[in-house]
């Protein structure tokens, strides 16, 4: 499922970070299948990739804001 940004927003920084960690760790088994041709959803990678950025980008929203 993707993160829609509002569902983002709603977030806490902790809660933010830890789903930067999880996304993270989910990309490098998701390259890890990719690289022994075994990965089945290989779509995945890209939303991977997406919704890492999309969470880096609303926590310097939030750090923004608190300037």
């Amino acid at each position: 499922m993707t993160l829609k940004p509002n569902d983002v927003r709603n977030m806490t920084e902790d809660e933010i970070n830890n789903k930067i960690a999880s996304l993270r760790e989910e990309l490098f088994k998701l390259r890890f299948e990719q690289k022994a041709g075994r990965v089945e959803k290989p779509h995945r990678i890209e939303q991977a990739r997406r919704e890492i950025a999309r969470c880096y980008t609303i926590l310097a929203e939030k750090k923004n804001e608190k300037k």
